[in-house]
C-alpha cells in the first residue's frame, strides 16, 4: 500500500511512521506546512520530501495521512475526497464538531473512505472481548470505564503545539484531546444510544484556559453504566500516565493497564494474562486494519461517522458541566 504522510509535524507523526512500516507500506513521500520539517524528518527517515500539497495529490498514493493544525486540515481533507484518495484522518482535525459534520457529509455524497486512528479499539482487552464475544461468551454488559490521565499540559508546548491547550483552535483540553478515545469505547461498546447522566469539568492544578481534569458518567439504552475520565494531572511528564480500559460483562472481565491486561471468564474459572500492548503496536494493529480494509473494498472500521459521534457527545458533557 502506498502511502504520504502528511503533516510530518505532528507529535504522532512518528508512531504512524512506524505503523505504515510495521503494517507493509510503501511510504512514497513526506509533506508539511513547514517544508524545512518535512525535508528533516523525511532525511533522518531515509524518504522523500515533497514540496507542495499538490503534488501529496498527484504522487498515486493509496492512501494519504493527514496530519495537522485543526484550522487548516479540514480544507486539506476536503481537497483529498474530492480527489478520490483514500484518507486516515489524525485528530485534531477540527476545531469544532460543526466543520467535521460538514466534512463527514461530504464524505457520505462521495462515498469515500476515510479512517480515523483510535488505536485503543485494538488494545489487548477488546481484542480479547471481541474474541469471546464470537465464541458467545461475554454475557450481558454491565459497566465500562475508560480513564486516560497524563502529564502537565505543558508538554504540548514542548511539542510544539502550544494551541492545543488553546480552547478556540484545540476546542477544549483533557476531555477533548484525551478523553475522545474513552468516549469512543463507550460508543462502540453501546447497545443503542449513550445517556449523558453526569458530566464534572474542572482546572484545580494548571493555570491554563482549558480543562485538566474530566469525569462523565454514561448510561447506554440498555441500562449498562459507562464512565470516562480524562486529564492532565498526572505528577509526570513521562508517557502512559494513568491508563485503564475496564470491560466488564456477566462473564467476562476485562482491564488493561498499557503495561499489563488480564482477562477473566466465570464460565470457566479461567484468569488470563494478556500480552500487553504498547501505543506504537495498538497504532500497527489500526494501521493493519485501515490497509486490509482498504485492500478488500471495505469502509473503514473506524470512520469519520464515529469521530463526530465522540465530538457530539463532547459538546454535549461541555454544555451540561456549564449548567
Amino acid at each position: 500500500m502506498k502511502i504520504i504522510l502528511a503533516g510530518s509535524s505532528h507529535w504522532h507523526a512518528g508512531m504512524h511512521l512506524d505503523a505504515a512500516r510495521a503494517a507493509g507500506g510503501e511510504i512514497i513521500g513526506v509533506w508539511d506546512e513547514d517544508q524545512q520539517h518535512a525535508k528533516m524528518f523525511a532525511r533522518s527517515n531515509s524518504l522523500r520530501s515533497i514540496d507542495r500539497f499538490d503534488d501529496v495529490l498527484a504522487a498515486g498514493a493509496g492512501v494519504i495521512l493527514l496530519m495537522g493544525h485543526p484550522h487548516s486540515v479540514p480544507g486539506r481533507a476536503r481537497r483529498i475526497i474530492e480527489a478520490g484518495i483514500p484518507l486516515i484522518l489524525e485528530k485534531p482535525a477540527a476545531s469544532s464538531t460543526e466543520i467535521l459534520s460538514e466534512l463527514l457529509e461530504l464524505t457520505r455524497r462521495r462515498n469515500a473512505f476515510v479512517s480515523v486512528p483510535f488505536p485503543n479499539r485494538f488494545g489487548p482487552a477488546v481484542v480479547a472481548f471481541r474474541k469471546l464475544q464470537q465464541q458467545g461468551r461475554v454475557g450481558t454488559i454491565a459497566h465500562g470505564h475508560f480513564r486516560i490521565v497524563n502529564g502537565p499540559p505543558q508538554r504540548y508546548a514542548q511539542d510544539g503545539v502550544a494551541w492545543m491547550i488553546d480552547p478556540e483552535i484545540g476546542g477544549g483540553g483533557a476531555l477533548r484531546n484525551l478523553g475522545i478515545h474513552g468516549i469512543d469505547a463507550a460508543l462502540d461498546l453501546a447497545t443503542g444510544r449513550l445517556r449523558l447522566r453526569t458530566a464534572c469539568v474542572g482546572n484545580r492544578i494548571h493555570n491554563s484556559a482549558v480543562e485538566d481534569y474530566a469525569l462523565l458518567v454514561l448510561e447506554d439504552e440498555a441500562g449498562a453504566m459507562f464512565t470516562v475520565e480524562a486529564g492532565y494531572t498526572f505528577a509526570s511528564m513521562r508517557p502512559g500516565g494513568d491508563f485503564e480500559w475496564r470491560i466488564v460483562r456477566a462473564n467476562a472481565t476485562l482491564i488493561d493497564h498499557g503495561d499489563k491486561a488480564i482477562s477473566a471468564t466465570l464460565d470457566d474459572g479461567a484468569g488470563t494474562e494478556l500480552a500487553p500492548e504498547p501505543t506504537a503496536t495498538r497504532y500497527r494493529l489500526c494501521m493493519r486494519d485501515t490497509f486490509d480494509r482498504l485492500a478488500r473494498n471495505e469502509p473503514a472500521t473506524i470512520s469519520l461517522n464515529d469521530y463526530v459521534a465522540a465530538m457530539s457527545l463532547i459538546d454535549t458533557a461541555y454544555r451540561k458541566a456549564r449548567e
